[in-house]
């Protein structure tokens, strides 16, 4: 079974996870603002320790897309880039919102929709609406929330809110019976490297050397400095 490396550094939470194939062997994780290029190679490097696997072992490197931090994806996918280069690996990215859902759907069990929120400043959040097979309903979208976000489908569907942006929603309509919202979820390395078994059997890889995040706003207008 391919060992495949994972990164996550597209909000405030540095994680890294290693995993055989869809078993998971080692992860790590930090939550220190401003951190990631300080850590990711510690946590990196501590994952190996623990499982006792060599970095020439890998087989692939996954890391989350975005969007999210434009500094902490730069972070994340160069770490990623420069271990593919070193090692001749292929790359695989995975959606960080729908990592999310993927997470909060392993719950799921009133199979309501799912819609991960990344905080984007102010009233805006990152987010986009999936159905419990994780078949996209809303495309990843930055939104300014207000009272009437996603009243329409509220009115039909029941919906889970999470991720740091969710807070938000939850002030203008958590009255809303059919607006749940979970705490304490975030983007996790674990979820990617679960997603990144499929990926990597379909062969689904990246131009290691073209790659880019997906930022989905420029650096001026979000500008995150993890």
């Amino acid at each position: 079974m391919p060992l495949i490396l994972s990164i996550e550094t597209s909000t405030t939470v540095c994680s890294v996870a290693l995993h055989q194939g869809t078993t998971l062997l080692a992860s790590s994780e930090i939550l220190i603002e401003k951190s990631h290029s300080k850590y990711i190679t510690v946590l990196i490097e501590k994952l190996f320790s623990q499982s006792g696997k060599n970095m020439t072992d890998l087989a692939a490197v996954a890391v989350s897309k975005g969007p999210g931090s434009y500094t902490g994806l730069r972070i994340g996918v160069s770490t990623a880039k420069g271990i593919c280069y070193a090692l001749e690996k292929p790359l695989i990215a995975i959606d960080t919102l729908k990592s999310m859902a993927y997470n909060v759907n392993l719950s799921n069990v009133q199979k309501a929709l799912l819609c991960p929120m990344i905080d984007a400043r102010r009233m805006e959040v990152y987010c986009a609406l999936y159905d419990n097979e994780l078949n996209c309903k809303e495309e990843v979208s930055a939104k300014i929330v207000d009272e009437n976000s996603f009243k329409e489908i509220l009115s039909k569907h029941p919906i889970l809110f999470f991720g740091d942006g969710a807070q938000k929603c939850k002030n203008l309509f958590g009255n809303n019976k059919n607006a749940i919202f979970i705490e304490k979820i975030y983007p996790s390395a674990v979820s990617i490297g679960e997603l990144a078994w499929k990926a990597f059997a379909e062969k689904n890889f990246e131009d290691v050397a073209y790659f880019e995040p997906f930022y989905l706003k420029d650096f001026m207008r979000f500008g995150s400095q993890i």
